[in-house]
């Protein structure tokens, strides 16, 4: 039933006229009478009796003006809840991350946003596998490499630098490639959250060759796959945020290191830009103003 004409018959009560009603509403008088007509009808009794000088409720009128009053009220306090939370930064907030990126890169800006807003309640949900964001009921989630065809919102929050490695040990047994087409000669290992497994793009001055291989080994678990290159199973196409400390150790060194590789973009996934929570929009804006390299 349309609250209009409930709050309609709550103001005739109160006011004891039509006319004082249709003011308060910002009706005309006709229309006011014919929102307690129907009303009534719908009903099926009377709600109102009528005089020259006043109107007043039936003893079912004055039943129903007292529940009406009452839902009315609760109907108020909820919309003005949910006007609060569009404004006020507070509520629940599912956010899913990768876990070896977060980690090495996010992690440290997180604890920052929950001492920021300490009305948010955070739910980080690590997981390298590419999540349905509406299905598992998430409000965004950060997704790095480039982006499939969708109907989802997409905040860049900056770029990721890959990088062909090897451990020294597998080079010393199985040689080192001088171009990308060597590769075929080698046991790749992919990391299948990068997009295509079946060939790794490599830039030569202002071309860009897409070389062939065979995946050796494959895996989404950023943890599964250092353990595998480090234990010089073969070469691997890794962003460099996850074996930055294997770098500087010697424990891995760079392959083809004259072909540049693409940045990665890295970017904050979300279903909607309309009716976000305030939740949602203050983690939009804490990610926009970070300064991340990786």
């Amino acid at each position: 039933m349309d609250t209009a004409v409930l709050q309609t018959y709550l103001h005739i009560v109160d006011e004891g006229s039509f006319a004082a009603a249709a003011r308060r509403m910002g009706i005309s008088k006709s229309l006011c009478s014919k929102y307690i007509s129907d009303l009534e009808d719908s009903l099926g009794t009377r709600l109102l009796t009528r005089s020259t000088r006043s109107v007043r409720p039936t003893p079912a009128g004055r039943d129903y003006y007292q529940k009406i009053r009452e839902v009315m009220g609760q109907l108020q306090a909820a919309n003005e809840s949910v006007k609060q939370l569009s404004v006020h930064p507070s509520g629940p907030l599912r956010i899913g991350f990768p876990l070896a990126y977060t980690l090495k890169v996010l992690g440290p800006h997180m604890m920052r946003f929950i001492e920021t807003h300490p009305d948010i309640q955070l739910e980080a949900v690590l997981d390298d596998r590419h999540t349905d964001v509406i299905g598992q009921g998430f409000d965004a989630v950060i997704r790095i490499g480039e982006l499939g065809d969708s109907s989802l919102y997409a905040r860049r929050l900056h770029s990721a630098r890959i990088l062909v490695v090897a451990a020294p040990d597998y080079l010393a047994e199985h040689g080192t490639p001088e171009r990308p087409e060597d590769l075929t000669g080698h046991r790749c290992l992919h990391y299948s959250n990068l997009r295509g497994a079946g060939t790794w793009p490599f830039r030569d001055g202002s071309e860009t060759l897409y070389q062939k291989i065979q995946p050796a080994f494959a895996t989404n678990s950023a943890e599964m796959m250092r353990t595998a290159v480090l234990e010089a199973r073969g070469i691997a196409l890794m962003p460099e945020f996850m074996i930055e400390d294997e770098l500087r150790s010697g424990a891995l060194v760079p392959v083809l290191a004259r072909f540049a590789l693409p940045d990665l973009p890295v970017n904050l996934v979300y279903p909607s830009r309309k009716n976000m929570t305030a939740a949602l929009k203050a983690f939009l804006d804490f990610t926009a103003g970070l300064k991340l390299e990786a």
